[in-house]
């Protein structure tokens, strides 16, 4: 599991943005949300989450809050 923050939300589309511990920004859609609805993120609330390639490049999936 990796750990960042949500740098931007694109709430009319879905999906946003997660900066990592690496300094890497990597796109999320809101179906890679667990346990979580879109509408309840905030800019800046840190988040855990894994990486998957896509072919648009690597994105976040299996989000959710750090216990």
């Amino acid at each position: 599991m990796h750990k960042g923050k949500i740098k931007k939300l694109v709430r009319e589309r879905g999906f946003g943005f997660i900066s990592d511990d690496d300094g890497r920004e990597l796109f999320f859609h809101q179906s890679g949300l667990v346990g979580l609805t879109f509408e309840g993120l905030t800019e800046g609330q840190e988040v855990t989450f894994e990486v998957e390639s896509s072919p648009k490049g690597p994105r976040a999936v299996n989000i959710a809050i750090p216990k």
